[in-house]
């Protein structure tokens, strides 16, 4: 089978399209489309500082090659963060797989620590979760999201870019759905460059699948070994559930990303609150009290 963009051997067959591609042209085709989904929904502008969240795993890693590519053509800077939450065992070994790759790349590269920005790791947060209150994706990713914050202020980037893909925001939506947060269906619109801080998804409208082939096919090296705590939510059920689907039914994922983006505006527009600044840290809000904050009292209590 030959490669509908050129005539080399394909090596991907893109099953919802119908398109085959050698190596060369399906990294084409991931570049063009991600240039073409930051475009879409301006998420950088020229001369922009990109604050690039790199894990260690697959998608960041393949979104910080990807923008390394891009940043002098499209005259933009990047500088990768990597936020540590202190999991024993498991973030060393991304730590060292991100160091090496950003300075093969050329790229700054800063490391945050939750104990440093919080006062605790999270082993420390969990143990102060008597009775699982909080699970510890919850507690995780809101520490993780003030941290990105505070890494943008820092360096001075008024954009931070994320890993997340196609698969993530439709499992993120059935979770907001299956808990009744209309509000944060409301926040998933990938158009964000009214906020002064902005954060972005280049990779929003790629599936996963495409992203660990990217990953494979120019050899970037990432975290294989899956963070201890992934099983504990419903996520995992969820992508499993919605891979099954795509299997039987090619391209349903692309349908129900179209019809999440038209939710995701009415609930944007239905639940619209003015910013205020958080009471106890300052940190903008759209409540009394921010996310962060509130958690820190919730595990003191």
């Amino acid at each position: 089978m030959k490669c509908d963009r050129c005539e080399n051997n394909a090596v991907y067959s893109r099953k919802y399209s119908g398109e085959s591609f050698c190596s060369d042209c399906f990294s084409n085709s991931i570049l063009r489309k991600t240039a073409k989904t930051i475009s879409k929904y301006n998420m950088i502008q020229n001369g922009e500082t990109v604050c690039v969240a790199v894990s260690g795993g697959k998608d960041s890693l393949a979104l910080l090659d990807a923008l390394s590519k891009m940043a002098k053509n499209h005259n933009f800077r990047i500088h990768a963060i990597t936020i540590d939450e202190g999991i024993p065992g498991y973030r060393e070994e991304a730590l060292d797989i991100v160091k090496e790759f950003c300075v093969k790349l050329g790229v700054e590269h800063t490391i945050y620590p939750y104990n440093e920005l919080f006062g605790l790791t999270l082993d420390d947060s969990l143990k102060q979760n008597e009775n699982d209150r909080l699970s510890s994706c919850s507690i995780c990713g809101t520490f993780r999201r003030r941290a990105m914050d505070h890494a943008a202020k820092q360096i001075g980037a008024s954009v931070i870019a994320t890993g997340h893909n196609l698969d993530d925001v439709l499992q993120t939506f059935i979770i907001n759905t299956l808990s009744g947060d209309t509000n944060k269906i409301g926040w998933m619109d990938p158009d964000t460059s009214e906020n002064s801080l902005r954060k972005i998804k280049p990779f929003c409208e790629i599936y996963e699948s495409e992203i660990v082939f990217y990953a494979f096919t120019n050899d970037l090296p990432f975290q294989t070994e899956p963070c201890p705590h992934t099983n504990e939510g419903i996520r995992t059920e969820i992508r499993e559930f919605l891979n099954k689907l795509e299997g039987s039914h090619s391209g349903i994922k692309n349908s129900m990303y179209r019809s999440v983006l038209k939710i995701s505006q009415i609930m944007k527009d239905a639940n619209y609150k003015e910013k205020t600044k958080c009471t106890s840290c300052g940190a903008e809000c759209t409540g009394k009290i921010c996310s962060v904050c509130k958690m820190i009292i919730d595990l003191q209590d």
